[in-house]
């Protein structure tokens, strides 16, 4: 990374020795390489984080461009699909049958209603007596 070779370090571990003396070099030799790991550590987070950054961005990229190329079809299909179904929609507004124009409907009575509210009741059948109507 920095490029220092065998000679560099030797001197200054010995420049160390002189300068801190043999009883604090170790504990400087520790904070030393405390720094030297966490600054490591620091150098390789950042360089994750920017190729993943770099990662996420061309897949954007791809996946705009794949999504622009689809979505004017899907448009011009949902937009006809949308015109087709308004010119059914007075057909699903209308409180009408389907089968029947409005001129039929109003001119022909509905035969279940009227056999409905006038039948009379069928001879076939004897009616039921009453319990109250009972001779006492």
């Amino acid at each position: 990374m920095f490029d220092i070779g065998f000679l560099e370090l030797l001197i200054c571990g010995v420049i160390a020795l002189l300068v801190l003396g043999p009883e604090r070099l170790p504990t400087a030799a520790r904070a030393a390489g405390r720094w030297v790991g966490g600054a490591r550590r620091m150098v390789t987070q950042f360089t994750s984080e920017l190729d993943r950054q770099l990662k996420a961005e061309e897949l954007r990229k791809e996946l705009s461009e794949a999504g622009d190329v689809g979505l004017d079809d899907v448009k011009k299909t949902v937009r006809g699909a949308l015109d087709e179904a308004k010119k059914y929609e007075h057909m699903i507004l209308s409180d009408k049958p389907a089968g029947k124009s409005a001129s039929e409907h109003n001119s022909e009575p509905d035969q279940h209603q009227k056999s409905d509210s006038t039948a009379a009741p069928s001879d076939d059948k004897p009616a039921a007596p009453n319990p109250s109507d009972k001779p006492s």
